[in-house]
Parts: structure tokens; C-alpha cells; sequence
């Protein structure tokens, strides 16, 4: 049952959510949840937007604030001022500072030095190139704010196989999505609507924002073993959120991370004490949670490094019986897709 990197199981392909929920008839915040019991693996099913229900006054609801940005771009591709090929396919994948960005080009033919030019005003050069990755590093010739508009101008979100449709930047958002740097988007969060944020504070439960930047999940190369830990990404957390973390944990409530990328903030910023920086932590079975005790998120396809993560909270004999009941009870996979809480 065990793979190298987690367990894997038969998805059936008509549980790939291929439309967000509100293309299905239906509000983003009623998707399904699945809620768990980490400590007996009970399994109980009911709908997101009664996600309150669940929580206790004085617990932390922590959510990642980072924005989506259409990180497909196309580009002109230029050597020595020489045309070499047109419309090449860019994916962002990381971003390094406010002008370089480490990026996937879906083309064979790549030097250093190359020019990449996305529209009469945006260019990049190729800086660097990876043995051990396909991910080159490029240069833009805008930076900042400047480089996200262009960007949003003239990029499309990432989409997987099991999308369909050309679905709009805005459905690949948050609500409280407001910077920008997500080359897919944190999906945990989705399903949460302002009604929703507004029941939980009036109930007493406390929320607060992180930033995590996700980076590109898939390199497009099936031979390509990668580890969650070639997998390195930027986070902010302000002092506040610690205060507040560190206030809650004393008065007894917990704290709920919504998605993967919200617990890898918050435990490499209580191992390393950093509030800003880099992670690449991995986290499984063996990794001892100092700072999360819960976490809303998505459900994840046979195989994904997050059930990996999910075992540190749940022994994965629980997850596996919960996500067979998960089949069982048509829930949808993916971004589109329906909710998982683990307490």
C-alpha cells in the first residue's frame, strides 16, 4: 500500500472535480467535509459552510493569504537576436526576488542567455540552468508590481489533466486572497466565503493570515523522482500571528491550519524561529507537530507528498479507512473539489 513518497489508491476518474462548485449549482462554502477524529479516526460527513459547528471559541484558525497568479505565460524565444522558436510555453515555478523567477520551459532547445519575449514590453533573459532540475532561473526586464501586472495581463492559471474547461483567474482565488505569488493556488482556503469568516469570529474563534507562495507541483516529467524537499518555498509571518499563536496554545485552544502550505509555515517558522524565509520541511509520520493541532484541507490524489503530511496528524491506517469512506461517499478531489477536517 505504501509508495516511495505516500500511499496510493484507485481514484475513480468521475471523482476528479472537474468544475468549481459554483459551476456545479452550488455556493463554494457548501462543498462537503469529511471531518475526522485524529485520535480514533472517527469519520462523521457534513457541509463546509457548518465548519463553526466543529470549532471551539478561543481556537485559531489560521489561513494563507497568498494570490494566485496566472503562471502559464508564452513567449518568442531569441538567441543573439535570432528568432529560434515562437510561442514556447513558460511555467512559473518559484520566485526568487521582485525579477527572477525560476520557471519551466516546455521546449528542448534552451541555452544560456537566451531572450524570452513575452509581448512588445515584457522580456526575460536566461540566467541559470539547473543539472539536477528542468526549473531554468530567468531574469524579467520588469520588476515588482510592474511584473505582476504584466503578469496578470498575460498569463492563464495552471490547469491539470481533469480540467476541461478554460475556467477564469478567478476562480483559481481565495476570497482573502491579496498577494500575489501562488503559482497554483493554496485550495484549501477556497471553499470559505466572508459569511463564513463572519459566523467563526462571531462564535468566538479567532483567524489570522500567513503568506506561503506555492511552487509548481509537477515538472511535467513522470521519470522525474522529485521530494517534497527539492520543493522550496517563501513565507511571511508577522509577529502578531505568533503572539496569537503563542496566546491561544496558553488558554487552551488549538490551532487549525487551512491547507499543507499554512502547516509548513508555521512549523519551519517554530523550528527555525524565522518569521520570514524559505522552506523545503517535509512532513510525515515521524515529524512531530509543534505548532498545528488541526488542519482543513482538500483531498489529496493517490501518491501527493500532503498525505504524507497528513500523518503527522492522523496515524495513516485512520486516513486510509477514511479515504476509502471518502470514495464511497462520492466526494469530489481536488481544487474544485470537496474538504477534509482533521481535529
Amino acid at each position: 500500500m505504501m509508495g516511495a513518497t505516500a500511499f496510493d489508491f484507485y481514484l475513480p476518474s468521475e471523482l476528479n472535480a472537474s468544475h468549481p462548485p459554483e459551476r456545479r449549482g452550488i455556493r463554494r462554502d457548501h462543498v462537503k467535509m469529511m471531518v475526522l477524529d485524529k485520535k480514533t479516526g472517527a469519520v462523521s460527513h457534513d457541509k463546509f459552510f457548518r465548519l463553526a459547528d466543529y470549532l471551539k471559541p478561543g481556537d485559531l484558525v489560521v489561513m494563507n493569504n497568498s494570490r494566485t497568479v496566472p503562471a502559464i505565460l508564452n513567449a518568442d524565444l531569441y538567441r543573439h537576436t535570432k528568432p529560434i522558436e515562437q510561442e514556447v510555453e513558460i511555467r512559473l515555478a518559484r520566485r526568487h526576488n521582485e525579477e527572477t523567477w525560476d520557471v519551466l520551459i516546455v521546449t528542448d532547445d534552451i541555452r544560456l542567455g537566451d531572450i524570452l519575449q513575452f509581448s512588445s514590453d515584457l522580456s526575460a533573459v536566461i540566467i541559470a540552468m539547473n543539472e539536477n532540475s528542468p526549473l531554468k532561473t530567468i531574469l524579467f526586464s520588469k520588476k515588482g508590481t510592474d511584473l505582476f501586472n504584466s503578469i496578470y495581463s498575460l498569463g492563464e492559471p495552471v490547469r491539470y489533466e481533469y480540467i476541461h474547461n478554460k475556467w477564469g483567474l478567478d476562480y483559481y482565488q481565495t476570497v482573502f486572497a491579496s498577494h500575489p505569488g501562488s503559482v497554483e493556488m493554496p485550495s484549501a482556503g477556497r471553499a470559505f466565503s466572508w459569511e463564513l469568516l463572519f459566523n467563526l469570529q462571531k462564535k468566538g474563534i479567532e483567524l489570522d493570515f500567513i503568506q506561503l507562495h506555492t511552487g509548481l507541483s509537477y515538472l511535467l516529467d513522470d521519470e522525474l523522482e522529485t521530494s517534497p524537499t527539492d520543493n522550496y518555498e517563501e513565507y511571511r509571518l508577522s509577529e502578531k500571528t505568533i503572539e496569537k499563536i503563542n496566546k491561544t496554545k496558553v488558554s487552551g485552544g488549538r490551532i487549525i491550519a487551512v491547507g499543507t502550505t499554512v502547516v509548513r509555515a508555521l512549523e519551519s517558522a517554530g523550528i527555525t524561529g524565522n518569521l520570514n524565509g524559505i522552506t523545503n520541511l517535509y512532513i510525515n509520520q515521524n515529524f512531530k507537530l509543534k505548532m498545528v493541532d488541526g488542519i482543513i484541507t482538500g483531498l489529496h490524489e493517490p501518491k501527493a507528498s500532503h498525505l504524507d503530511m497528513l500523518t503527522a496528524f492522523i496515524p495513516q491506517n485512520l486516513l486510509w479507512n477514511a479515504y476509502e469512506e471518502a470514495i464511497n461517499q462520492r466526494y469530489l478531489w481536488h481544487e474544485f473539489g470537496d474538504m477534509n477536517l482533521i481535529l
